[in-house]
């Protein structure tokens, strides 16, 4: 911000006019001024403190920030990248001032940092909650674009695939329209943030994704202790149609009502756990009322395109440590030898141009590893590779 000389006292970009994920974090922002003042109201201190840093933490640097780095970065300062800017310093200031009362020396340091002509953050109002922007929609679909984001992370985790190879599918089961359409909206933020090539929204999973489900004896048992051994029976039996109505009905917000000889039980969030069990290529995962299905078969054009990805992120590492400036044109010499030497061979035939406009490279080359002389060396697979760098 202080390269491209921004000014937060310029001319607001209207709320109208700012990109979708904008418009959410400044929602989230007055859902956050409301909660937590209600909680000051309250004297519940704790209750503020977890609300500030859950907002601070979860959504604004691991979502907000992390998918805004390409805005913030860009070359010129159009409407797009103001409004980026403009949007976090809102959220910035508002949080000193959130936070002030239970951590107030830091966040005088970084509302007088933020904010000119101002004698302390204790000087100044609470933040005023504005109706207005809150978007219940769009927190809801977000808050589906991070969490099936974090489940298929974990996928990737659980087959030690990281994220910069990619993938070519993911498959979620969705049994509420409602849910669905929210989906598709944030369909191709989620596909980015996991670098998977196609998602598959599909109502029916008969034959595709077996799940399992078991009771939650400690919640059920405080209400329906004399049943449990019925329930208990009862859930072994339970069939994949009827696990997908628990599912559709934890989704609605309501709650699914079993029918057993000895009288009702009404099943909520929180009284069962549902599993799903992995498929010949594919690893699934459920966490509440959502599934998800990831294809983890490596094809010979998603290896290429990984190790794309994998050298320009030691490029532009390479990039940095050198004290390159992130507008300098370089020229890019790849020294290997062996399969080491074959797959980025393979990869360059085919992405030379990715990884080039990538790393503001005017060429990217392969050569024998006896070529590399002085070369810095970098990690590769289980050994090493040399890139020389040349601004």
């Amino acid at each position: 911000a202080n390269i491209d000389g921004f000014d937060p006292k310029a001319e607001a970009v209207p709320m109208s006019e700012r990109p979708e994920i904008d418009r959410w974090v400044i929602s989230l922002l007055n859902t956050l001024v409301k909660d937590v003042v209600a909680a000051y109201e309250d004297y519940d201190i704790t209750a503020a403190g977890r609300l500030i840093q859950d907002f601070v933490c979860d959504h604004v640097s691991n979502w907000y920030v992390r998918l805004g780095r390409k805005r913030f970065w860009g070359g010129t300062m159009d409407t797009d990248k103001l409004s980026a800017y403009q949007t976090l310093y809102q959220v910035l200031v508002a949080v000193a001032k959130l936070a002030a009362p239970i951590a107030p020396f830091f966040m005088d340091r970084l509302f007088l940092d933020l904010v000119e002509g101002e004698e302390s953050v204790h000087y100044v109002a609470m933040p005023v909650c504005d109706e207005t922007v809150i978007d219940k929609d769009l927190e809801e679909r977000m808050a589906l674009a991070q969490r099936a984001t974090s489940m298929v992370l974990a996928l990737r985790r659980k087959a030690e695939i990281n994220v910069r190879k990619p993938l070519s599918k993911i498959i979620i089961p969705v049994i509420d329209a409602r849910v669905k359409d929210q989906l598709e909206l944030v369909k191709n933020l989620i596909l980015n943030e996991v670098n998977v090539k196609e998602a598959e929204f599909i109502s029916d999973t008969t034959g595709l994704i077996t799940k399992k489900i078991k009771p939650n004896f400690k919640t059920l048992g405080k209400i329906y202790g004399k049943q449990m051994k019925e329930i208990a029976a009862a859930f072994g039996t339970l069939s994949q149609e009827v696990i997908n109505e628990i599912q559709a009905a934890e989704a609605s917000g309501t709650g699914y009502v079993l029918a057993l000889p000895s009288g009702d039980v009404t099943l909520n969030a929180g009284d069962y756990e549902i599993s799903s069990e992995d498929m010949p290529g594919w690893l699934v995962a459920t966490e509440g009322a959502m599934t998800i299905a990831l294809d983890i078969t490596i094809t010979e054009a998603l290896k290429q395109e990984g190790v794309a990805r994998e050298l320009i992120n030691r490029i532009q590492n390479l990039r940095k440590s050198s004290g390159f400036d992130v507008t300098d044109k370089v020229y890019v010499k790849i020294f290997a030898d062996g399969e080491d030497g074959e797959e980025i061979a393979a990869s360059l035939a085919n992405f030379a141009g990715y990884v080039a406009a990538q790393t503001l490279a005017l060429s990217v080359e392969a050569a024998p590893l006896a070529e590399a002389g002085d070369a810095p060396e970098v990690e590769w697979n289980e050994g090493t590779i040399r890139i020389k760098v040349t601004r």
